[in-house]
């Protein structure tokens, strides 16, 4: 039996990939409030959480910009580790507090009443 290309989970893992393309640099910092991780440890977590696999140049990529921003700073010896600085505790609390306003965002953006008007026309 072929599997169409668009069943649930094809769509599903999609949309998980893009969300989490696209917010990687907020996810990062959001786990960065738990412990001090290497880029290898966020790959990992990454895996884990979103069944995803980030490639290490898209999240060390990540992880440079976001120490350039001033956000994380990188140390150690045999081993990068990331830290958020002050600033980036501040960045996070704000995406934080805007929670609400992200989740009506989504919520406008899948309106169903919006959707069906969409297909019928």
């Amino acid at each position: 039996m072929v599997k169409h290309v668009f069943d649930k989970n094809t769509i599903n893992q999609y949309i998980r990939q893009r969300l989490t393309k696209n917010f990687i640099d907020i996810l990062i910092l959001l786990e960065l409030t738990s412990a001090p991780l290497g880029g290898y440890d966020i790959i990992n977590i990454f895996n884990r959480k979103f069944s995803l696999s980030i490639s290490p140049g898209t999240v060390y990529s990540t992880l440079y910009s976001l120490e350039r921003m001033g956000l994380i700073k990188g140390g150690g010896q045999r081993k990068r580790i990331y830290t958020l600085t002050r600033k980036g505790e501040e960045f996070v609390e704000t995406v934080l507090s805007m929670r609400k306003n992200i989740e009506l965002l989504m919520s406008k953006i899948f309106e169903t009443k919006n959707l069906m008007n969409r297909a019928i026309q």
